[in-house]
């Protein structure tokens, strides 16, 4: 049933149910921004920081939320699947519209692209070692050939990453010299704003990954094909809310920072913990490799682009988009069976 079982799950009900989650989305996705900018300030964090750390981890509740509800519901394949869906519309998307919605090109930083941007691309290669590590050490009994249990010790590999990875910004904050924050600010009330946000952001995406994922059950639409695009993208919808207005208020390397920021915790920290509540969950190696070997060379596409002239030029963003557009055909072709570069999708 739709809206908590208030509402009967019809198809036309379930699409008013996304416009108003996307509504709720985009002032819960508001709040987040506002909050996070005004306490970043209040404790003198350099935006680099702000973006790949407070706001990522905000706008990254529903995939955390995902994972975690696609483990207990015994489909982790898709909750991965999912994931790095939305890292792909993430790296390819999301910067594409920030570049788009300003004036001039967006601006970067060496800081972005040699320490956020390599510093995810390790974050994947990370994640296919774990996931190489389950195959070869805990395959699955009876099951397909490259299929492996993701325990809770291989969980914690990437975890320690993350740990490191947060050390890292702390070194940076250590050494940031911030101005003095004004008096004016209620710390208190911007934390209960931050946290408001938070909630209404992470309802509104559950309802709205319910409505989506009706809908594609409804209209015939493949599980595989759903939780890669539609899905993602949904889950995705507060990043994007949030880059793009931090894009259009002149904050480039913030934006890209969320970006970049979420993506790295989303790999290290929204899969691992869905396996810590678990226990154990099975990871078929040859669908997420696939999918991953795409975001790197998404990410790597990015990485080129933003070292280029340290800006996002219009017509690099519209080729971003372009990217994106490449993929969401190619699984389609996987999903008809056109081709079959993804064996079990």
């Amino acid at each position: 049933m739709a809206l908590f079982g208030l509402l009967p799950d019809t198809a036309l009900v379930n699409v008013l149910v996304i416009l108003a989650a996307t509504g709720l989305v985009w002032v819960g996705s508001g709040w987040l921004e506002e909050s996070a900018d005004h306490l970043s300030g209040y404790y003198g964090l350099p935006a680099v920081v702000q973006g790949s750390i407070v706001v990522a981890i905000g706008s990254s509740f529903p995939e955390l939320a995902s994972v975690v509800f696609a483990a207990l519901d015994g489909v982790f394949d898709m909750g991965v699947g999912a994931i790095v869906g939305s890292a792909i519309f993430n790296i390819l998307v999301i910067p594409a519209l920030s570049g788009i919605a300003t004036e001039d090109d967006l601006e970067t930083s060496r800081t972005i692209v040699y320490k956020e941007a390599q510093f995810y691309m390790l974050a994947v290669s990370v994640l296919v070692v774990t996931f190489a590590l389950a195959v070869i050490y805990v395959p699955t009994p009876g099951g397909p050939e490259l299929s492996g249990n993701i325990t809770r010790p291989l969980a914690a590999i990437p975890l320690l990453l993350y740990c490191l990875y947060l050390f890292i910004q702390w070194q940076d904050v250590s050494d940031y010299e911030a101005e003095e924050p004004g008096d004016d600010i209620p710390v208190r009330k911007e934390w209960g704003r931050l946290a408001v946000g938070l909630l209404v952001i992470l309802v509104a995406v559950e309802q709205l990954v319910h409505g989506v994922d009706h809908l594609s059950t409804a209209f015939g639409i493949p599980e595989f094909l759903a939780g890669v695009t539609i899905l993602a993208a949904a889950t995705s919808l507060p990043d994007t809310l949030v880059s793009v207005r931090s894009a259009k208020s002149g904050k480039g390397v913030t934006s890209l920072g969320n970006v970049l920021g979420s993506n790295t915790f989303d790999l290290l920290v929204a899969i691992p913990i869905g396996v810590l509540i678990v226990g154990s969950v099975p990871i078929d190696f040859a669908v997420a490799i696939p999918m991953l070997g795409v975001l790197t060379l998404a990410t790597i596409l990015l990485f080129t682009i933003m070292r280029t002239g340290l800006s996002l030029s219009k017509v690099e963003s519209y080729a971003l988009l372009v990217a994106y557009v490449v993929f969401v055909a190619w699984v389609v072709a996987e999903s008809a069976g056109v081709t079959d570069l993804i064996r079990g999708a």
